[in-house]
């Protein structure tokens, strides 16, 4: 059995039955999302959608891809006729552009409103509050081939537990005061570092690239 196929098989066993395992292949060869693939994994995530692209044209279509990086307004369209969640849905101008491409598409997209907790400067998303009012004023309705599914966070880079469940505890009581207004589904938190402290709050979806396929190649 191939470490890939191992780790993905050992996630799967050790995840609670309600939370999804996104496994992040970005600079990962197809080779290795097709070992993953062969393990039962179905739900795979890139940050840069011409890669994302270029996967989903070459592999199985059963295949679920998710956008977790930030995304450029002009870059939308590529993803546009496939995507099945973007995380990183994080400012007006964005949600203005999938709606347009998702309607070129005929399709409703889903995405993840994604919140900025950490307390490190270099992380995307609306600050609490902004997300707050966007959600109070539904302004999500001005957008209507686009549907907020849940909320995605991240953490700060950091050893401190305390502060990352700090970080995390944030989002999860926004995510309970809307979430039955929106029919939230989704809290996306966690990544190999630190998703056990994600899990202890509420999180339905981690995001694992390193553990599940080694150190990423950054000379792509």
């Amino acid at each position: 059995m191939s470490e890939i196929t191992q780790n993905v098989k050992q996630f799967k066993a050790s995840l609670p039955e309600e939370v999804t395992l996104v496994a992040v292949s970005k600079t990962k060869p197809n080779e290795d999302l097709e070992e993953a693939y062969a393990a039962g994994q179905r739900v795979f995530g890139e940050n840069k959608i011409q890669e994302m692209t270029d996967k989903w044209e070459s592999l199985p279509k059963d295949i679920q891809w998710h956008m977790i990086g930030h995304v450029q307004t002009n870059k939308v369209k590529y993803m546009a006729p496939y995507v099945s969640l973007i995380h990183s849905a994080d400012r007006l101008k964005l949600f203005k552009e999938i709606n347009k491409e998702a309607k070129k598409n005929d399709r409703i997209i889903d995405v993840l409103l994604q919140v900025k907790i950490a307390e490190e400067d270099s992380k995307f998303g609306m600050p609490p509050e902004n997300a707050k009012d966007f959600l109070e004023q539904n302004t999500a309705n001005n957008y209507p081939n686009v549907r907020i599914v849940g909320l995605m966070g991240m953490a700060s880079f950091v050893d401190d537990e305390t502060q990352i469940s700090r970080e995390f505890s944030q989002l999860e009581k926004i995510y309970n005061t809307f979430k039955d207004q929106y029919d939230f589904k989704v809290l996306s938190m966690g990544m190999s570092g630190d998703y056990p402290i994600a899990l202890k709050h509420g999180s339905t979806m981690v995001r694992v690239g390193s553990a599940i396929f080694g150190a990423r190649n950054y000379d792509n």
